[in-house]
């Protein structure tokens, strides 16, 4: 019951997040799919508003340095994890139940046809809006993400916290 009660809180805080961060969607850009990415690219009218990769990249490290402090608090001071296996197994389940909400909620549920995130000038590219594989690519590499802070979040636990 508790796993079921920290997935609604973790996937109610991240639907927030996003929420907050879609409310200009040029600036997610990088998180459609390539064809879209590259048609707002080549349009004048995104000219200078396109976030640069050195800031796609700044801000998933950021987010990740995040999440791995949110985790780690979390596990270590809400659930009394202390053990390196804790902290990862339990952030890696939590992440995986966020990520699959991610995937079905929030992506293809939402992204995919709310009109809100279609960009001026790629109104033709329904497709590709709708395009759910590139989704789920998604979300197997946010699992391999999750193997990577989630074995930060384990290394906090066990030998900072």
């Amino acid at each position: 019951m508790i796993l079921v009660i920290e997935s609604v809180i973790f996937c109610v805080l991240f639907t927030i997040l996003v929420f907050l961060l879609s409310r200009n969607p040029i600036q997610t850009v990088y998180n459609y799919p390539p064809k879209i990415q590259e048609r707002v690219s080549s349009l004048k009218e995104y000219e200078g508003k396109i976030p640069t990769k050195e800031n796609k990249i700044f801000v998933k490290i950021g987010a990740c340095i995040f999440f791995v402090l949110v985790i780690s608090l979390f596990l270590r001071f809400v659930n009394g994890y202390t053990t390196f296996i804790e902290g990862f197994g339990y952030g890696f389940l939590l992440w995986t139940i966020v990520n699959l909400f991610d995937v079905i909620v929030l992506d293809i549920l939402w992204f995919c046809h709310d009109p809100y995130f279609v960009l001026k000038g790629t109104e033709d590219m329904v497709e590709e809006y709708h395009n759910y594989w590139f989704h789920i690519k998604g979300f197997f590499l946010g699992e391999g993400i999750a193997l990577v802070v989630c074995f930060l979040v384990g290394l906090v636990i066990q030998f900072i916290l």
